[in-house]
């Protein structure tokens, strides 16, 4: 789509001091959020919070059916397109040992990617815009999303209609962030193209012969068979992918046996295969599926295959990434936003927003003052620790997106 008329300048004015003065108050959704981490697709406690934060601001609230999301309208003075931002609210089945003085309290749980640093940005930027409502030509959905780190919960909501308007027009510009401890706090790394990778699951079950440790050749061990497996799919990922359009294979589970003296009847083998592009993702599940054949059947085994896809990959649009780095230079300063030179391979289910409209997804640095680097922890880490004032510097961006699309 063609780039928005209104001057950076314009959309960024005041907002980032003024969402600093709401630091405060975005901390302490963030830390209501942390303290009682929910998983999956019903997050009653998480959407009891987010709904609480938005009383009043006169937005038009929906909550999901299937799952348990929030969806915000606000519309503008003026009719014109509309504008998503998006946050994802679950957290990860870990045990936290951070030590926070507001450290998870469901034994188990924790968020530990950053989803409630992401809900409470938004709610920060729903303040900010609703403040701003005379200026809007439009509308802003916000989407608080469950479930992206097990079931999907953006497919859920897109199957509910929050890509849906009432003028059929469709979303104009989908963003989104996620915070990361690899930049500095409040710096924004972002690229066009690919910026994550499909993740789709492998499940291998080899079949074999049971019987007695001290007659193996009277058995068919699938043990070593599954391990011949594992070693040939490295192989593979290696020497027949195009490095510049690379795959990474994982075996991260394999199960066998029930004590010292029985051979198995089967060995299992569980992981997942990231990829950049459809090109690679069809090829490397058809040679997944071809080398775990052929190397079971040279010994005499067979083998069970499935692999069922996950999450496509996420592809920020070139149009709406240019304007995400316009209007970040001129909130944050140009020295803050930085070209993020390869994709991460983690996966995101945002992926099925952008499939859908031009979007872009966006890192934002939150790494506390005095780490550096790969010493310290990231998502995904139980002893993750994030910096909270980048959170002023996420909502104000949210925030400075919408006006950059709508502002009159």
């Amino acid at each position: 789509m063609t780039a928005p008329a209104s001057s950076s300048a314009a959309s960024s004015d005041g907002l980032l001091a003024e969402a600093r003065t709401l630091l405060p108050d975005i901390v302490a959704v963030r830390r209501r959020l942390h303290r009682t981490p929910e998983l999956g697709l019903r997050l009653p406690h998480t959407q009891r919070a987010v709904l609480d934060a938005l009383d009043g601001l006169g937005l038009a609230v929906t909550t999901g059916e299937r799952l348990s999301s929030v969806t915000a309208v606000l519309e503008g003075d003026r009719p014109g397109p509309t504008v998503l931002l998006r946050a994802d609210m679950d957290a990860l089945p870990q045990q936290e040992e951070t030590g926070l003085e507001f450290a998870s309290e469901v034994p188990g749980a924790m968020h530990a990617c950053g989803h409630d640093l992401h809900t409470a940005m938004l709610v920060g930027a729903a303040r900010l815009l609703a403040a701003r409502r005379a200026r809007l030509a439009g509308r802003v959905v916000f989407m608080f999303q469950p479930a992206e780190e097990s079931d999907g919960g953006a497919q859920y909501m897109i199957d509910e209609g929050v890509l849906d308007t009432p003028d059929g027009a469709g979303i104009a510009a989908a963003f989104a962030l996620h915070v990361t401890t690899r930049f500095d706090s409040g710096s924004l790394h972002l690229r066009p193209g690919p910026t994550f990778a499909a993740a789709d699951r492998i499940h291998l079950t080899v079949r074999g012969r049971s019987g007695h440790a001290s007659t193996p050749h009277q058995a068919l061990d699938p043990v070593p068979v599954a391990c011949e497996i594992v070693q040939a799919l490295q192989t593979m990922a290696t020497r027949t992918v195009d490095v510049f359009d690379p795959a990474v294979v994982t075996i991260a589970s394999v199960r066998a046996g029930t004590t010292t003296n029985i051979i198995p009847e089967t060995a299992e083998l569980h992981g997942t295969v990231r990829t950049l592009t459809a090109h690679t993702r069809h090829r490397v599940r058809e040679g997944i599926a071809r080398v775990a054949r052929h190397v079971a059947a040279a010994h005499g085994a067979t083998v069970d295959i499935e692999l069922p896809e996950g999450y496509p990959p996420t592809v920020n649009d070139d149009t709406v990434t240019g304007t995400v780095r316009e209007t970040a230079a001129a909130l944050l300063g140009a020295d803050r936003v930085h070209p993020l030179p390869q994709p991460f391979m983690g996966a995101e289910d945002f992926s099925y927003v952008l499939r859908r409209v031009p979007g872009t997804m966006a890192f934002l640095g939150a790494r506390p003052p005095g780490q550096h680097g790969e010493e310290t922890p990231d998502c995904h880490s139980n002893r993750v620790v994030f910096d909270e004032p980048a959170l002023a510097s996420g909502a104000a961006l949210h925030a400075a997106v919408a006006l950059r699309y709508l502002a009159t």
